[in-house]
């Protein structure tokens, strides 16, 4: 159960209220006044609260919770036990995704600049706004309405931060854009210089890294990940992107929209990723390569060729997750022939 030192609960709703934030249908017998107090694992739940069935391997809890109301798929409303109130969906776990943000909301702005906090004379402040202790506000930095910025935050020369944005504690914000609605984790970099130098025995040279970092609406950016402004082009995030936390993310990358990146992983420079791309956790990508929109990639693969759009890689070096498997099979038999030999 959530801990109300630290979440807010904003129940309790009733259920047609619930079947119509969710997107769901409730179906039976039970009445839509009835009142949920709030949301919890099939295993836990109890008379007062909600709960989603998605994923077979829990189908023995969803058959023995004591839930009051459940989200479940049409394909298992014949196994649901007796006395639970059914909100059926095409997508349960969506839809209790929905269902909890109305539980438990996005944190708004309580208007106010900390005392500790240093705003220059020559930032631009909207109106409710809140400024945590220690932030520091950089001169021409534009934060427009709704924006919270944690403690200890520093927000760089002309930074803009786009309305209801979440900076967290710790975040520096340098050399970008930031959209609407963003989330930015704690400890965050954006905007540093890009890994840009011309090799040389006599000594490298700098290359100067003159780009920004352009953050598109609706985005989640992980704790302590870093992004890279752009050499003498943009770094770009793409609107709705997931980023994990510890992710590399290099200068002149660009993501489309709706990308997931899970936790550790590196994006070489200029690396090109298309829509919808999801690469897992520890996932390294060589620079200037082409993932197609809608391209999967294994966690812990490394990728230094392009990926057509829809393709699924896995392995290192990166290959067609069916090659990969075959690979992987061929190996086995051959260690396992080689084991026989030795022992004979």
């Amino acid at each position: 159960m959530t801990d109300p030192r630290f979440f807010q609960n904003k129940g309790p709703y009733r259920l047609s209220e619930l079947a119509r934030i969710g997107e769901a249908r409730l179906i039976g017998e039970a009445s839509p006044d009835l009142e949920i107090i709030d949301v919890a694992p099939l295993n836990s739940a109890d008379s007062r609260h909600l709960s989603f069935f998605d994923n077979t391997k829990y189908l023995e809890d969803f058959l023995a919770t004591k839930a009051m109301a459940c989200l479940v798929s049409e394909k298992f409303i014949e196994r649901a036990p007796t006395g639970v109130a059914l909100l059926t969906s095409e997508q349960p776990y969506r839809s209790y995704a929905l269902i909890a943000q109305a539980f438990y909301p996005r944190r708004e702005a309580v208007e106010g600049i900390h005392p500790a906090a240093h705003v220059d004379d020559k930032a631009v402040v909207d109106r409710n706004v809140e400024i945590g202790p220690n932030a520091v506000i950089s001169s021409g930095a534009k934060i427009n309405s709704g924006v919270i910025i944690g403690a200890g935050a520093l927000i760089g020369e002309n930074v803009e931060i786009g309305e209801n944005s979440i900076i967290a504690a710790q975040v520096c914000l340098s050399h970008c854009l930031i959209g609407e609605r963003a989330t930015i984790h704690a400890g965050v970099r954006i905007g540093q210089d890009g890994f840009g130098f011309a090799p040389d025995p006599r000594g490298h040279q700098k290359v100067p890294q003159v780009g920004r970092v352009i953050i598109g609406d609706d985005c989640e950016i992980g704790a302590n990940t870093t992004i890279d402004r752009g050499s003498l082009q943009d770094t770009i995030i793409g609107p709705g992107c997931w980023i994990d936390n510890l992710v590399q993310i290099g200068h002149n990358v660009q993501l489309g929209r709706g990308c997931i990146i899970v936790s550790q992983v590196g994006i070489a420079g200029s690396t090109i990723i298309g829509d919808f791309v999801a690469l897992g956790g520890q996932v390294g990508l060589a620079g200037h390569l082409n993932i197609g929109s809608g391209a999967q990639v294994a966690a812990k693969s490394g990728v230094m060729t392009d990926i057509p759009p829809g393709q699924t890689f896995s392995g290192i070096p990166a290959v067609p997750i069916k090659e990969s498997f075959r690979q992987i099979a061929t190996l086995k038999k051959l260690s396992t022939k080689k084991g026989s030999k030795n022992n004979d």
